[in-house]
């Protein structure tokens, strides 16, 4: 599934926030290009990227080799919050219901 996200944070900046967050799932880093990152574990793996956007934006995507709505996909969206804390960490969350 393919999966994105726009926020103020730096593409390094998304970068390394990505590579902290999929270690602690146990995913280990197995690519690694200047806008992009590949995690991968067992039976699934998860292609982070990160690229500026018009303005002081920045689009995030993520691509999983999972079909339907994952675990790795609920990660992802996880991972999309922590950016989001990242961009404004005094916003706080609530549920949309």
């Amino acid at each position: 599934m393919n999966h994105f996200h726009r926020t103020t944070v730096a593409p390094a900046e998304a970068l390394q926030v990505a590579e902290s967050f999929f270690s602690q799932l146990g995913l280990a880093m197995t690519g690694n290009s200047p806008r992009a990152r590949t995690v991968a574990g067992p039976h699934r793996t998860v292609r982070i990227s990160a690229g500026a956007e018009g303005g002081h934006y920045t689009f995030v995507e993520a691509q999983t080799d999972q079909i339907g709505e994952s675990r790795l996909d609920r990660n992802v969206k996880k991972f999309f919050v922590e950016l989001h804390r990242r961009a404004e960490p005094r916003h706080a969350l609530q549920a949309g219901y």
